[in-house]
């Protein structure tokens, strides 16, 4: 029979993994809202729609390449992922094609308007759910604080040099910029830190076996 200790730490558990997932989901659903939208993307999915644009593969496809591909960039970095890291490289990409394949095609701007607006919402409600439940960094934020980490430069400059080269490229290879990645840009950080403390759940237990060791509000928010 279980104690009262180990009940209250598996429901503990257990919220955190729904967390989890349902912000993977939900950031990945919200991505593809953007996309249909067709007024900008946030940086990192300027460069997996260029790419796509490039190879003939989906968004979402990109998307996990790309994210494994920077989680590889960890080793020497020496980062530690932990279970929302990898998850992060699989769950995001299913979703926003999975997401896309149900989305009729969005022609007007009395519906792209709105997709926009409740894109980025629901991408701050995503990021503080995964964020909170405390599994560890996706790949693209773990990159940005393992380059503070190793160079002594503020997370600040890293992610706008890493952001910048990621957009240019993107750019280059036929990712969509607009008011979208503007107002992406300016809204998330606030939308994110209110989801934050909305969602807020206990810590997880010190030596756990699935939690990285950081998170990166720091770098979502932009210190």
């Amino acid at each position: 029979m279980s104690t009262p200790r180990t009940s209250a730490s598996d429901r503990r558990l257990g919220r955190r993994l729904v967390q989890l997932y349902a912000g993977l989901a939900l950031y990945g659903a919200s991505s593809a809202l953007l996309v249909a939208a067709g007024l900008g993307l946030e940086p990192w999915n300027v460069l997996h729609q260029g790419l796509a644009e490039l190879t003939g593969l989906s968004i979402g496809v990109v998307s996990i390449v790309v994210g494994a591909a920077v989680l590889l960039l960890w080793v020497p970095l020496r980062q530690r992922p932990g279970l929302g890291t990898v998850s992060n490289v699989f769950v995001v990409g299913l979703a926003m094609d999975g997401t896309l394949a149900l989305l009729p095609d969005a022609r007007s701007l009395a519906v792209r308007v709105p997709l926009l607006l409740a894109s980025i919402v629901l991408n701050g409600m995503a990021t503080g759910l995964y964020i909170t439940a405390r599994f560890g960094p996706g790949p693209r934020d773990g990159l940005m604080t393992g380059l503070h980490r190793r160079t002594g430069r503020s997370v600040r400059l890293m992610r706008t040099g890493v952001e910048v080269a990621v957009v240019a490229t993107g750019f280059a290879l036929g990712g969509t910029i607009g008011v979208g990645t503007v107002l992406y840009a300016v809204s998330i950080g606030p939308l994110a830190q209110a989801f934050l403390r909305r969602f807020a759940a206990p810590s997880a237990p010190a030596g756990g076996t699935v939690v990285a060791g950081a998170t990166p509000e720091r770098v979502i928010l932009r210190p």
